[in-house]
This record gives C-alpha cells, structure tokens and sequence, in this order.
C-alpha cells in the first residue's frame, strides 16, 4: 500500500475519525523518536588527543609568516 492508497483511504474518514488518526499517529511518533534518542556525546576535550593549543605568539607568529610577501609587485 503507498501514501497515495492511505491518503484516499484517510479522505474518506469522518472529521472526528481523523482526528483520532492524527492523535494515534503523533504518539506514535513520539514514542519511536523517544526510542532512537541517543545521548549525545560531550564535546568537552573532544580535540584533547592533539595536544596543546600554539600560543598567541605562535600564531602572531605564523601569521606575519603568511602574510610577510602580501601584496606582492610581481602580480
């Protein structure tokens, strides 16, 4: 059966009928997405694994580095 055949079938409901569809099938959905919940992972120390941050003076650093030909003549 495809949404098309339920959709004929839900229009023929009376309003009162598919009111009841509706409310069965929002707890219905409520108690699957309550089911897949997963507890979310902390992202607290995700990165810890690649050791210490550079210091400012490190970046200060590289990016006098990066920028030290800009703007170039030669362009």
């Amino acid at each position: 059966m495809t949404l098309q055949d339920v959709m004929e079938l839900a229009k023929q409901l009376s309003p009162v009928e598919k009111k009841r569809l509706i409310e069965e099938l929002s707890s219905d959905l409520e108690s699957e997405s309550e089911k897949s919940k997963k507890p979310r992972q902390s992202l607290f120390g995700i990165c810890q694994d690649l050791g210490q941050a550079p210091s400012s003076g490190d970046i200060d650093e590289m990016r006098k580095e990066a920028w030290k030909n800009f703007p170039r003549e030669d362009i």
